[in-house]
């Protein structure tokens, strides 16, 4: 017969949801309240909201920001996938091996790795001064703090990310398969279309959601190479909230609010798309 445990073992969870209401849900209330406040006269208001969905500026926040994620999300995908299913046909060892490096290369992000692409390919970056040593004007049109910039130091912490949620997959395709439907006169593109791309199509859709998220909400290595040059919606937001000029605080929490309220939309749609998935390979 099971015995419960005693209720002052409850208290060890206290910190825990502290934490979380001290840094969670009391500055989403915060947020919440603040973007229906006028900043002049501190009344109930939805200007903040109209501002925000007629003024273009903000819309063009949004869509470079979803732009370059999506980009970003479907070439670094791509690669992952590529590299993933090279790993499985290595050796186990040399498997873990690969995979630490990229677990430090998915954390290696924010200003530590502006200052890395800065140190190698800026303007007296290490390999741009090589190159033009050589007279070979490899990256002379290339501007690191623009949006060519941004897309490849994006690609750098995206790739890595894509792979560690799609190597599981991939490891847990067994070579029995394809051996089976080679065996029934399958060609290599039949194999991947009917056997390997439908095992593994949850894991990837799921993956691309992430990465999409991923890139929406980076701030650190864009402001870090860009500054305010480029309007991305999480530069626009950091600089509502500190003010360039002045602060709009009620402004940059409405912000807030719309892109938290989209990423919960593409969320829950991505969870509808994958049950189905599931169920239709069930």
């Amino acid at each position: 017969m099971k015995t419960k445990r005693p209720n002052k073992y409850k208290l060890w969870l206290l910190p825990f949801f502290t934490v979380t209401a001290l840094f969670l849900i009391v500055p989403l209330v915060l947020m919440v309240t603040s973007s229906f406040t006028s900043g002049a006269t501190g009344a109930f208001t939805f200007s903040n909201y109209t501002e925000v969905f007629t003024n273009a500026f903000y819309y063009q926040s949004f869509l470079n920001s979803g732009m370059i994620a999506l980009f970003s999300s479907v070439v670094g995908l791509l690669l992952a996938i590529i590299v993933a299913y090279a790993m499985t046909c290595l050796p186990n060892k040399i498997q873990d091996k690969i995979s630490v490096y990229i677990n430090l290369a998915a954390n290696f992000a924010g200003v530590p790795l502006a200052f890395a692409f800065i140190i190698l390919v800026g303007n007296s970056g290490a390999f741009r001064l090589f190159f033009d040593g050589l007279s070979i004007p490899l990256l002379s049109e290339f501007n690191l703090y623009s949006w060519q910039g941004l897309t490849l130091t994006y690609l750098y912490f995206q790739i890595p990310l894509g792979i560690l949620f799609i190597y599981p997959s991939l490891k847990k395709m067994r070579k029995e398969w394809k051996e089976a439907a080679f065996l029934l006169g399958a060609t290599n593109a039949m194999y991947w279309r009917k056997i390997g791309l439908p095992n593994i199509m949850p894991s990837i859709a799921g993956t691309f959601i992430i990465m999409f998220a991923n890139g929406m909400g980076t701030y650190e290595t864009a402001y870090a190479l860009t500054g305010s040059n480029v309007n991305l919606i999480t530069i626009r937001i950091a600089a509502l909230v500190s003010g360039d000029i002045y602060a709009q605080p009620e402004v940059g929490s409405t912000l807030a609010i719309i892109f938290a309220m989209m990423m919960l939309l593409i969320l829950a749609t991505s969870q509808i798309l994958l049950k189905r998935v599931r169920r239709d390979l069930a």
